[in-house]
């Protein structure tokens, strides 16, 4: 059981997250949503928040991710030169492809690439472990959206991570997010049997409730 303590904070329920991003600004100003928010009283910022155009809270969750030791700057190192390799890759292919409508449909932006692949990588069902009359069973029950991220950048990492002498980790990497891009590779395939098991035991989905 969480402990009471865990679940006090400082600020009450009412206040809401800041929006710090010009993009995300805009979107709530045409749906009104941004009038709303004036007079109401808001969290603090983050000191990992950021207005730059160049800010991507996904990428910056991802470098966290990755990181090691508190090795911030090896983890910007690492996705630095995967989405350095990741362009060279699509560009070699632009320029080996004659056909137009072909080369239209080549991605060539990194960032575009990243996002499809964390996308196609995330699941939708995962199993929990609950235990009934003396005997454990996999219960199938739906990813939350924080549960969706970890597993797709886990095994995103985890299979640039595999152990290979003639490839290092950001050439490899750079391999897998073209692959999970085009719904394709080693990740796509996990989140696959993932699902696969979860259908497998849908008998006893209903455990969930037990």
């Amino acid at each position: 059981m969480t402990s009471p303590s865990r679940t006090y904070s400082v600020y009450p329920k009412h206040y809401v997250h800041p929006v710090y991003q010009a993009a995300e600004r805009e979107r709530l100003a045409e749906s009104g949503e941004l009038k709303k928010m004036e007079f109401m009283p808001i969290y603090p910022t983050n000191n990992d928040h950021n207005a730059s155009a160049w800010h991507d809270p996904l990428l910056a969750k991802f470098t966290n991710y990755l990181m090691r030791k508190g090795d911030k700057k090896l983890a910007r190192f690492l996705i630095e030169k995967s989405f350095e390799n990741v362009k060279k890759i699509q560009l070699e292919k632009y320029h080996a492809t004659t056909d137009p409508i072909e080369k239209e449909k080549i991605v060539i932006d990194p960032y575009q690439i990243f996002h499809a692949a964390v996308n196609n990588c995330k699941p939708f069902l995962h199993t929990t472990p609950v235990k009934r009359g003396g005997a454990t069973y996999q219960v199938p029950v739906p990813c939350t959206e924080g549960r969706k991220l970890f597993l797709a950048m886990n095994w995103l990492i985890d299979a640039g991570s595999t152990k290979d002498d003639e490839m290092r980790f950001y050439k490899k990497f750079a391999q897998e997010l073209i692959d999970a891009a085009n719904n394709t590779g080693s990740v796509v395939k996990r989140k696959q049997d993932l699902h696969r098991l979860c259908e497998a035991n849908r008998a006893y989905a209903h455990y969930r409730w037990g």
